[in-house]
């Protein structure tokens, strides 16, 4: 059984660019509810999981059935990445991931406004992320609970929550304000570093927290 992680800072740290209610609402209801129903199918299914990756790969595309697996399973591993991806302090890409930056877009600059382009041009529901794919960085959006952990050739390294629940109490309609925000204040640049580091063959990627015997009560 997966279990909800903690937050890896406390719920008012990301102020004001994100507040304590709106962290309070995702990650206690939001992010809940998914780990909660991820569990309940699977025990329902008497389904063994080795890890959350391979249930979202092995659900990735398959019947009515599967299709509520994946996507429990992988809006329970997108939230835990979105919160690994922030972080209260940001200092800046470091080096290496800054000349990956200057390589694919130019400069940090026009690597924000292409992030921040893709995310307000998103239809419904999803994520934007920042991801490494064959030496080169781009931006992509995903729809609704579609991640990255599906293609085999693709590391993300940051990303930001499109669903409305994720911005709404802050921001109400304005995705573009809130895009703005949270790329000036919020990405952990840290993580992103060592997630490219990955990528390149230096070190392991993030993965969630393997299961245990009994789940925490979510």
């Amino acid at each position: 059984m997966f279990n909800l992680p903690n937050l890896p800072y406390a719920y008012d740290a990301l102020e004001p660019t994100m507040s304590a209610k709106t962290l309070h609402l995702h990650h206690d209801k939001h992010h809940a509810a998914y780990v909660k129903a991820l569990n309940e199918i699977l025990s329902e299914a008497s389904q063994p999981a080795a890890s959350l990756e391979d249930v979202i790969r092995h659900s990735a595309g398959g019947g009515s059935g599967a299709a509520k697996l994946f996507n429990n399973a992988a809006q329970t591993w997108n939230h835990a990445f979105f919160w690994e991806a922030m972080s209260p302090k940001t200092a800046g890409p470091g080096a290496d991931l800054q000349a990956a930056i200057q390589s694919s877009f130019g400069g940090l600059a026009q690597f924000r406004e292409a992030f921040i382009k893709e995310g307000v041009a998103h239809f419904g529901s999803g994520w934007v992320w920042l991801v490494a794919e064959g030496g080169k960085l781009s931006v992509k959006a995903t729809h609704d609970a579609h991640d990255t952990v599906t293609e085999r050739a693709v590391s993300p390294l940051i990303v930001c929550d499109l669903w409305e629940h994720a911005y709404y109490l802050d921001y109400q309609n304005d995705r573009k304000a809130y895009l703005e925000a949270w790329f000036d204040a919020l990405p952990n640049w840290a993580f992103a570093a060592s997630q490219l580091a990955a990528a390149n063959g230096n070190g392991l990627p993030w993965y969630f927290a393997a299961p245990t015997a009994t789940a925490k009560a979510a």
